[in-house]
């Protein structure tokens, strides 16, 4: 096996393998999706403001290269306000949600689950499986298992369980989110350099007031996404670890 001689070009190979997003702050995305179909991206994340955190910059270039992204939440954020019932929470935090996937150019789905309570029984595990399955994903981005908040947790394990029964196994990556508060010894495989779609992103999580949206991106976005960088040499990136097969070069085929 031949190892990369610098990690600028491992993160060139990364990146490649992640729809071809440039490696370069100034370098173009690869190009659009005319000449094949578009890709289903999907993200998983616990709570409405997860997935933004950990993959908005990512969903937002696929978005921008012509690819159906989606964003599925495992709940709606229920419990997320204090003193509103989870009627009112999720209410807002639905509408927040939406909003967020406007910016970024995505479509949300919600996957039923109560924040707070949420469940890893055997009838859920084959509920979200049949969800999952019915977005027919070409690739799927989720939560790091390891991780303080349970609903996190379970998201991922989610995630891992319908991978490991589909017919077609999809490529599958891993985000981070508030890495040392939350997501636990995350190891990285791949970047993607979201220079050019930071202000995007910083508006999706904007976009979620009831989470003081503006103190996620001070104190935990912006560092993650300044360190990443400067560990592959850009200004900001968004890091990912993953999990079975890769994704094709720039301009090929979807898997299966």
């Amino acid at each position: 096996m031949s190892f990369p001689r610098s990690r600028r070009a491992f993160v060139g190979q990364s990146l490649a393998g992640l729809a071809g997003l440039g490696a370069e702050a100034d370098t173009p995305p690869a190009p659009s999706v005319s000449a094949a179909r578009a890709w289903n991206v999907i993200c998983v994340g616990a709570h409405p403001d997860d997935p933004e955190t950990g993959c908005g910059g990512t969903l937002a270039a696929y978005a921008e290269l012509g690819h159906r992204a989606t964003i599925i939440y495992l709940t709606r954020g229920e419990r997320g306000i204090a003193g509103k019932s989870l009627e009112e929470a999720a209410a807002i935090r639905t509408a927040e949600a939406e909003q967020a996937c406007r910016i970024l150019g995505v479509r949300p789905v919600f996957a039923g689950q109560i924040d707070g309570a949420t469940e890893l029984s055997g009838p859920r595990a084959t509920q979200f499986a049949a969800l999952l399955e019915a977005e027919k994903p070409d690739v799927v981005f989720a939560q790091w298992p390891l991780d303080t908040h349970p609903d996190h947790q379970v998201a991922a394990q989610l995630v891992l369980r319908a991978w490991l029964a589909a017919h077609r196994r999809f490529p599958l990556y891993f985000f981070e989110v508030n890495t040392g508060h939350q997501s636990l010894g995350f190891a990285p495989t791949d970047y993607v350099d979201v220079t050019s779609r930071r202000e995007k992103k910083k508006a999706a999580l904007l976009a979620h007031r009831s989470q003081h949206g503006d103190e996620i991106v001070r104190q935990h976005v912006q560092l993650m996404e300044d360190f990443r960088g400067r560990e592959v040499g850009v200004a900001a990136a968004e890091a990912f670890s993953a999990l079975g097969h890769r994704l094709p070069p720039a301009g090929g085929a979807p898997p299966g």
